[in-house]
């Protein structure tokens, strides 16, 4: 489902999963991209896009539904990816090319900064038309980057957000046409690449440190 290339400094991740909802295999390709993207050494930046009409749709309910036993641990590790992604050392981009719902809207939130599509998609929190709240963890991650007003409205009413609402509500940075979203998240992501790594890590664990410490306690 997940495959890394790089573009100069930038590592260009794209899910194709179809609707690109969260398993244990597609985690597992998550982590390993995170893994290489961790390692390498100087300038870098990190992009994840989609392929398709789905940045990402969620959660794969089938597969919780039929693992009852592994759904709690197959949950804190999910927690723990989006923790990697908010404390990376490296400026990181998400290129939301079509719909993120539910735990794929908390993917694109995760991220320093978001391009979304003008024509197709949205962004949406659809718990509460579910009738499933969500945790603390859950609105840990989405306070230490959204505004609380528009966040409140997010969650209480399951608003479907186009990209442009999506920028005046402060959830992502632009929006721009389907077949510019990745090259303007890229671009976005190279000239930020240079920034002193240490830096960006120490920044990035004042500013969320009490998300992190909830989305990933090992890390503490």
């Amino acid at each position: 489902m997940i495959e890394l290339t790089w573009e100069a400094d930038v590592a260009v991740v794209v899910m194709d999963g179809d609707e690109n909802r969260w398993n244990p295999p597609s985690l597992v390709g998550l982590h390993d991209a995170l893994d290489q993207v961790e390692a390498r050494e100087g300038p870098c930046a990190l992009v994840v896009t989609g392929i398709g009409k789905f940045f990402s749709n969620g959660l794969d309910l089938d597969w919780l539904l039929s693992h009852p036993a592994e759904a709690g641990s197959f949950m804190d590790d999910l927690f723990r990816a989006y923790a990697r992604i908010l404390r990376l050392d490296a400026p990181t981009v998400a290129a939301v090319n079509g719909h993120a719902f539910g735990a794929g809207a908390m993917l694109c939130t995760v991220f320093d900064h978001a391009v979304m599509r003008t024509d197709r998609g949205y962004w949406c929190m659809p718990e509460v038309d579910l009738g499933l709240p969500v945790d603390e963890r859950i609105l840990a991650l989405l306070a230490t980057r959204l505004p609380k007003r528009p966040l409140s409205e997010a969650l209480n009413t399951a608003r479907r957000y186009t990209g442009p609402e999506a920028v005046a509500a402060g959830f992502v940075d632009d929006a721009v046409a389907a077949e510019e979203v990745l090259p303007r998240a890229v671009a976005r992501a190279g000239a930020l690449a240079g920034k002193s790594r240490t830096v960006l890590a120490l920044h990035k664990q004042l500013l969320h440190g009490p998300a992190l410490a909830l989305m990933d306690p090992s890390s503490v």
